[in-house]
């Protein structure tokens, strides 16, 4: 969901998860038009957030297009509307565009096609642009200048409204490089698993959220439940 701030159109708007609690420590939403990088381990929730701010933004009346690397179509409506996040109806509207790609087997130039295809999305007018995950364009290359060049030129497309948001495997890229990516975005999202004796905690931490309407900063715990989707509690409670 996009929702307006008061003040006019000279101000902010924000993408909401549709999820309140969500929103809330998330500073009031995304500001539009945001660079976003969600952070994690494998397990960790990645997909899982960028999927929940995927349907409240459709929900808002917005459209979207997913490039997933871990899902064919069919899997993906069916994992989301196991977390009662359907989105059967908006991929038959065409509200939502949902692309299945194997960066793994373009080498050097993932990043490459990849942005030519999210150019191609940006000229058809999309509010929401969500890559999930980059992790495999990226994964085995020596050479980080083009996934650079990839996200400099990410921010430029979100310079004309259109948010982007972008999933990583928290191993993926090496301290040395990881940094300046994190610099480029507007947002950083790292999400971490951690156990507590049996239980298996998931925290949520917002780095960062430039223009965000209120203090960010936050770590909170979430629950991912069949039937329920993503529900933040206490992390007192997540750490049991």
């Amino acid at each position: 969901m996009i929702a307006q701030k008061a003040g006019g159109d000279s101000q902010k708007r924000t993408i909401s998860s549709g999820n309140a609690e969500l929103d809330s420590r998330l500073g009031g939403g995304i500001p539009a038009g945001s660079l976003v990088l969600i952070e994690g381990s494998s397990g960790a929730g990645k997909s899982v957030l960028s999927q929940q701010i995927l349907k409240g933004s459709l929900a808002g009346g917005n459209s979207a297009t997913l490039f997933t690397t871990e899902n064919t179509v069919k899997s993906l409506v069916s994992q989301m509307a196991s977390i009662d996040l359907d989105i059967f109806d908006f991929l038959l509207l065409g509200k939502l565009r949902a692309y299945p790609i194997e960066l793994s087997h373009l080498g050097d130039g993932a990043t490459t096609t990849l942005l030519q295809a999210m150019k191609h999305e940006h000229t058809r007018g999309r509010d929401l642009l969500i890559v999930d995950s980059l992790t495999p364009a990226i994964a085995h290359t020596n050479n980080m200048l083009p996934v650079l060049s990839f996200f400099e030129s990410s921010k430029r497309l979100c310079a004309t409204g259109m948010t982007i948001i972008i999933t990583i495997h928290a191993n993926a890229v090496e301290g040395e490089f990881i940094n300046p990516l994190r610099s480029i975005c507007d947002a950083h999202l790292a999400l971490h698993t951690e156990h507590d004796g049996q239980r298996l905690v998931k925290t949520l931490e917002v780095a960062k959220i430039r223009g965000a309407a209120s203090v960010t900063g936050a770590i909170v715990g979430f629950d991912v439940e069949p039937g329920w989707g993503m529900r933040v509690i206490p992390i007192s409670k997540a750490r049991g």
